[in-house]
């Protein structure tokens, strides 16, 4: 069976258009799906969304409906050609992208900041002018770097934009990958090390993405670093692991004890599902994933 395209080989797609157990005692939280005339209403406590990229293999107007349907208020990672479509269904652009350039060349590389400074100023009103807020970012690899010369580059490029960014009211969200298994020499790639740059920002118009699948990988322990770094994460990805495959009984996570804790912190922001659906009903995997989250 052909495997499904890699997030980096989506988003490079995307860019372009846009210019836990498994036991007995828990089985019985993983439900069957229900039906949209039947799903139980959502409890509001967890604004959900779900990842584009994901489902990109779905017409958009057909993906917005199904979400309304699911009880999703967003989708992330869609750049503004996409936004008129996600404004007609009354769905937020949750994550906004399209300013990058790439996974692997970021802001902790002196010789990319005109560029993204460039994009991110371009950006940056858009979002705003679109009435949304968040606007993803990616330190880039690391290339042989320390976290001090990483940490100093990525204020030396982003430092100009953060101050745009809080004029605008919109907030430059840095997302944790795993450079384990999927971004090989990724430098934002521990929780701390997004906390200490968000910290020497010292802005709230700065935040990290946590990635609960990217960190689970790379440094595990994901309650309690959620718990410890909550002030400097402003948004979260789920995806289950092993395989980035439904976030169910069939890997590691226990997903409602995290949803508990990230509730516990006072979170007020979006969980964006980030799965690659292996079942064939993709939008019956989401749901799925939905309902298991809600708490």
């Amino acid at each position: 069976m052909s495997l499904p395209p890699s997030r980096r080989v989506a988003l490079k797609n995307l860019l372009a258009g846009t210019a836990v157990v498994g036991t007995a005692g828990v089985a019985s939280t993983f439900l069957p799906v229900a039906q949209p005339d039947e799903q139980p209403a959502l409890k509001g406590n967890i604004n959900h969304s779900a990842c584009r990229w994901c489902y990109q293999d779905i017409p958009l107007e057909q993906f917005c409906a199904a979400a309304k349907s699911i009880g999703l208020k967003g989708i992330d990672l869609v750049g503004p050609k996409e936004w008129p479509t996600l404004k007609k269904y009354g769905l937020d652009s949750s994550m906004c992208n399209g300013a990058e350039l790439n996974l692997t060349d970021g802001f902790n590389d002196p010789k990319f900041h005109a560029a993204l400074q460039k994009n991110y100023a371009d950006m940056i009103p858009r979002v705003a002018q679109a009435g949304y807020k968040n606007l993803i970012c990616f330190s880039g690899s690391r290339r042989g770097l320390s976290d001090e010369a990483g940490w100093a580059n990525c204020v030396k490029g982003l430092a100009p934009l953060v101050k745009l960014a809080a004029q605008h009211k919109v907030v430059l969200v840095m997302e944790l990958l795993n450079s384990k298994i999927d971004h090989k020499d990724y430098q934002c790639d521990r929780t701390a090390w997004g906390a200490t740059l968000a910290k020497r920002l010292g802005s709230e118009h700065f935040k990290l993405l946590y990635d609960i699948y990217h960190m689970q990988i790379d440094e595990g322990d994901v309650i309690r670093n959620l718990t410890e770094f909550h002030p400097y994460i402003s948004h979260y990805h789920t995806g289950g692991v092993p395989g980035r495959h439904e976030i169910d009984e069939s890997q590691e996570l226990y997903y409602p004890a995290i949803m508990r804790a990230i509730r516990a912190t006072g979170f007020t922001g979006y969980v964006a599902q980030e799965f690659i659906p292996a079942q064939p009903d993709k939008l019956a995997s989401l749901r799925k994933a939905v309902q298991l989250c809600d708490v």
